[in-house]
């Protein structure tokens, strides 16, 4: 795995996709509620989440999920505004996700699109 402080050793290493915090939905039997997390999409089609921006490349992802051929889209069922959600194709779960703004939203749903469909 390349970090992205060794991208000047590794010139041609791709840059991510698409990074940025979002707030995740918890939906456990001890913690529910939205957290804050730094999300990194790579060209691989892996969605990887940390808890703060500084964990990338120095600490394991709190979790790895597969893009391709998920079910990505807007939802409303929660009654905020500037939510997504996505399904990964093993369907074993659903990740709802929160964006700061409609633009931070359109920006994630299309790089996750184009990860969903390779």
């Amino acid at each position: 795995m390349v970090v992205a402080s060794d991208i000047s050793r590794y010139p041609n290493t791709p840059r991510p996709t698409c990074r940025g915090y979002l707030h995740k939905r918890t939906q456990s039997a001890i913690l529910k509620g939205w957290r804050k997390r730094w999300f990194v999409l790579r060209h691989n089609g892996y969605l990887y989440y940390y808890k703060h921006k500084k964990d990338e490349g120095k600490c394991r992802p709190l979790e790895v999920t597969k893009l391709e051929g998920a079910e990505i889209g807007v939802d409303t069922s929660s009654g905020k505004p500037f939510v997504f959600k996505c399904i990964p194709q093993n369907g074993n779960r659903i990740f709802y996700f929160c964006a700061t703004s409609n633009q931070e939203m359109k920006r994630w749903l299309e790089a996750m699109d184009k990860a969903v469909h390779p």
